[in-house]
């Protein structure tokens, strides 16, 4: 597979707070960075989150801040929402980061998220018919709510809008973001 260079690329990853799904992230980085995009991970307390496996991350920043990054201007080439049990309490109800969702696919950049937070795509009423995502009933009932349903594939492209189940398929979902910048 010839891998895609990003080197010009910035992608915005937001993750829950606390209970953030480790392989997800760190698949999805380190197939990203392996491209040669210039990421920046934000999340809504920019403190050191605890992922569900205790590992400890340090976000960039704040997600408030997203259009105040250094070494950014204008808008991502890419924003991607992690999952992660945290991503219900953390993201589902965020205000700010819907907005910073249309924004950017109206302006044709490619969107991603994983596991739960494939349910913040859905509130932004940015998925068609159907969406990547995990088996859960809270998830299902969010999928049914904006009148979608949820894929059998692990990983689900439309046009630039990209959707996973969750961990197992993180590596296939960041090899897919690479992919849309073709």
């Amino acid at each position: 597979m010839m891998m895609v260079n990003l080197q010009s690329k910035n992608i915005l990853i937001v993750i829950p707070k606390s209970q953030f799904q480790e392989q997800e992230l760190f698949d999805t980085l380190e197939v990203l960075k392996t491209a040669g995009s210039r990421i920046l991970v934000l999340s809504k307390s920019g403190q050191v989150a605890v992922g569900m496996s205790k590992t400890r991350f340090t976000p960039d920043g704040v997600l408030v801040d997203w259009d105040k990054q250094q070494g950014v201007s204008g808008k991502y080439d890419a924003v991607i929402v992690m999952g992660g049990k945290g991503a219900p309490k953390s993201l589902w109800d965020d205000t700010i980061l819907p907005q910073i969702l249309t924004d950017h696919f109206r302006a044709e950049r490619v969107i991603g998220a994983i596991g739960l937070g494939v349910a913040v795509l859905a509130r932004a009423s940015l998925l068609s018919c159907e969406a990547a995502g995990p088996e859960d009933e809270i998830f299902l009932s969010e999928l049914e709510k904006a009148g979608l349903t949820r894929a059998n594939s692990p990983v689900i492209q439309d046009g630039k809008i990209i959707t996973a189940s969750g961990p197992e398929a993180a590596a296939e979902f960041a090899h897919t973001i690479v992919s849309a910048f073709e």
